[in-house]
């Protein structure tokens, strides 16, 4: 189990928030790298973590925070792109039995997110896409996979269709656990929310959706903790009673300079619909790449964007799963259900990995 950072990495630790530069501050890249630390000492699998230098993606020398599991084994490899707002760390519960002793895994925190590059991305929407994506591709090329098995988690889960449409012949199998950015703007949801919240939600819309972790400062994970406890207790079934890290994590991969936070902003519409949906594109990808939905029977998503894609796609390449007492972090809510089914799609997809 190993940390590897690059001496070009100190290049990242520019550019950290106000409140980070005070002595008795709680937010620094530090607190984020412990934090990162204490949730992997529950991963039992030998693994390491490094930096992968994309070289000029964004700005001149980006570069992706990555974790490694069984890379020397020889099935197909797994890649996993978190949600917004989240890291590498929130993989905990779930990189062993992915893995399970005979594939490899990858876990990136995406450009801009986590301990990764935090460039200042485009404002224009297509470009920030395209940003990502070849950020994506970047890593792949360094890391040196030829094709993979591409599982994402909310956000995540639209940069991995992203990345599939452009590049399918990469995708082994695409994964998408309750996606966000699927369905087209519903304007009679926007008609039920009161008119108060309206005019809170235009009031605010030039800022970035976390901006109340940074402006509380040092009383941000506190905020974090107790107005999200509902996801600390999701880990507490392996971490017990240090699922409290999960709140420090969180608030450490969001107290830091918010390029990735604004990226996604740039991608949204109204009250958090994408600006160029999913489902008016999902026909461009390659029908040869099989698609597995994974949704939460609770989730706030659109369960029915999976059974739409599944009868226009018209084939056998396309299912929809749904786990029980499973909300928006179905890979945490019900993780060994979600765990097993995951590994039953890997073992359903292999491919030998040729030598490097």
């Amino acid at each position: 189990m190993t940390e590897v950072i690059n001496s070009e990495a100190s290049s990242i630790y520019r550019g950290c928030s106000f409140w980070s530069w005070f002595p008795w501050s709680s937010m620094s890249w530090k607190c984020l790298q412990e934090a990162e630390r204490k949730l992997f000492a529950f991963v039992q699998s030998p693994y390491r973590t490094r930096y992968v230098n994309l070289g000029p993606v964004v700005e001149q020398e980006d570069k992706i925070w990555t974790l490694e599991v069984n890379t020397e084994k020889r099935e197909t490899p797994v890649v996993l792109l978190h949600g917004f707002g989240a890291g590498i760390g929130l993989w905990c519960m779930n990189v062993d039995k992915i893995s399970n002793n005979r594939r490899p895994v990858y876990a990136m925190d995406l450009l801009g997110f986590g301990r990764s590059s935090r460039p200042k991305f485009s404002t224009d929407p297509e470009q920030v896409e395209h940003q990502f994506v070849n950020a994506i591709e970047k890593w792949r090329s360094e890391i040196k996979l030829e094709k993979f098995i591409l599982l994402g988690h909310s956000f995540g889960g639209y940069l991995a269709t992203a990345y599939s449409i452009q590049h399918p012949e990469r995708v082994h199998h695409l994964i998408l656990a309750d996606p966000w950015g699927f369905p087209e703007e519903n304007k009679n949801i926007k008609s039920k929310i009161p008119w108060w919240a309206k005019g809170l939600f235009y009031a605010l819309k030039s800022l970035n959706p976390l901006w109340p972790v940074r402006f509380a400062g040092p009383y941000g994970q506190w905020l974090v903790t107790n107005l999200r406890s509902d996801i600390l207790k999701k880990f507490e079934p392996v971490l017990g009673e240090q699922s409290t890290v999960i709140g420090e994590y969180i608030f450490q991969c969001n107290s830091q300079r918010a390029t990735g936070e604004s990226a996604f902003t740039s991608l949204v519409t109204g009250f958090g619909w994408a600006k160029n949906p999913m489902i008016k594109r999902i026909h461009i990808l390659d029908k040869r790449v099989p698609i597995t939905f994974i949704y939460g029977q609770n989730t706030w998503m659109d369960q029915s964007i999976g059974q739409k894609i599944k009868l226009e796609r018209e084939n056998n390449f396309v299912q929809v799963e749904t786990i029980p007492n499973a909300g928006h972090h179905v890979f945490a809510d019900q993780f060994e259900v979600f765990n097993n089914l995951v590994d039953k799609i890997c073992k359903e997809n292999v491919i030998e990995i040729e030598e490097k």
